[in-house]
């Protein structure tokens, strides 16, 4: 009897941290406020990333809403090999950043973040800022301008210096909704962020 109530108590202790590891997206995901709200712990973490790299929140997490729409083990699909079986996913992306194999080491290294994860959102908004912040000191794009940001984020800092997406309009289009979204948070920012700053300690 004994050592079937340390197993059940085992199991039970095993199935809580494994469902602690799985995180759902945000219910409402246009809207800052509610997505803070409900994931309480990550306003702790974007205000962090953006007062680290200098990139404001609402730029973050706009473009991440746009790699991966908060699915914390996002990929890409798959292609089709004769049209019926699947072949190998189009690149290595993953995550909430999307970021790719080699992108996210050199993060790591960079950063200090040797332990990220991609499928971790306090590692995944400090990417995205950390890049963010790389496009302003590199390509001279400004820290609110999240337009061009968005466009070097997605082509890298050297596609975007070679205008690799003056010839893609979808693209382009893409961008403007991303700054669109971010215009939007930081407005809904604007209402709830002193709220938002008084439910935790800010030590630093």
């Amino acid at each position: 009897m004994f050592n079937l109530r340390i197993v059940v108590l085992c199991v039970l202790i095993a199935s809580f941290f494994l469902g602690g590891c799985t995180s759902t997206p945000p219910k409402h995901l246009s809207n800052a406020c509610s997505i803070f709200d409900e994931k309480d712990d990550w306003y702790k973490d974007a205000k962090k990333a953006s007062k680290r790299w200098g990139i404001p929140i609402a730029t973050n997490l706009a473009i991440m809403h746009q790699e991966s729409k908060f699915v914390s083990k996002a990929k890409p699909p798959r292609t089709k090999f004769l049209w019926i079986f699947p072949g190998p996913r189009k690149s290595s992306a993953y995550g909430y950043s999307q970021a790719k194999d080699e992108t996210w080491d050199w993060y790591k290294r960079e950063s200090g973040h040797g332990g990220a994860d991609r499928d971790d959102f306090d590692d995944a908004i400090d990417f995205i800022a950390w890049y963010n912040h790389i496009t302003v000191k590199r390509n001279k794009v400004k820290p609110t301008d999240t337009y061009n940001l968005y466009l070097a984020y997605h082509e890298g800092h050297g596609g975007f210096s070679r205008g690799t997406y003056k010839k893609k309009a979808w693209l382009i289009g893409v961008a403007k909704k991303v700054d669109r979204l971010a215009r939007s948070y930081s407005a809904q920012l604007n209402k709830c962020e002193d709220r938002l700053d008084s439910s935790w300690w800010w030590p630093f």
